[in-house]
């Protein structure tokens, strides 16, 4: 078999499966390492979504790609004045609620975005799920940069984000990233009682 006969969009389909895994194992014990495989998973997950016609999730994953070195920064710098990078865990960002200002911003960027892609999906593309591709990305926007300051309820948003993104995959016949995003929507209620003791028990640093 030669490279021409690969099939690319399933070698890459298996290697951003897992990928994912690791990323959740990360995700879950608020490690740092998580963007990391946020820097990998895009890379891989433009090209399955541009061939698979699913445009809003092909855009979304550049904004994912500049968010994880954001959340990288956030998560490791220190909270000393001079900016330093935080030579021990301590120093690192902790698992906090989201403020209520914060969230209703979040809410009303969410129900913009939502609404300027369905638009663009739908009249500007030949995108045959423009609603639910949609609302995924846009909500998928609002919970990276939730999870990018760690604050606990990101992962409220990724239970929806998530279910909703089962029955696209499947839709589309990206059967494995369905079985992925099955096991996102199980381990972001598990991630969120994680999060939470973490949080109370004054251990959000760990890594």
């Amino acid at each position: 078999m030669n490279l021409a006969e690969i099939p690319w969009d399933k070698v890459l389909e298996v290697l951003g499966f897992s990928v994912g895994l690791l990323y959740l194992w990360w995700e879950y014990h608020a490690d740092s390492r998580l963007w990391f495989a946020s820097i990998v998973m895009p890379t891989i997950s433009m090209w399955i979504y541009f061939h698979k016609g699913i445009y809003a999730d092909f855009a979304i994953n550049i904004y994912y790609f500049f968010i994880a070195v954001y959340g990288y920064i956030v998560w490791t710098r220190s909270n000393r004045r001079d900016g330093s990078a935080a030579k021990d865990k301590k120093n690192q960002l902790p698992i906090t609620d989201i403020p209520r200002r914060q969230l209703l911003s979040c809410v009303s960027i969410f129900l913009l975005l939502w609404g300027a892609l369905y638009c663009v999906l739908e009249y500007l593309t030949d995108s045959t799920i423009p609603l639910a591709d949609a609302f995924t990305t846009a909500l998928s926007i609002v919970a990276m940069w939730m999870l990018a300051r760690k604050y606990l309820q990101q992962w409220l948003a990724w239970i929806a984000v998530d279910a909703v993104c089962v029955a696209l995959y499947a839709y589309k016949g990206i059967y494995l990233y369905a079985v992925l995003y099955s096991i996102y929507t199980i381990i972001a209620f598990i991630g969120y009682r994680n999060w939470r003791r973490i949080m109370h028990s004054g251990t959000s640093t760990r890594n």
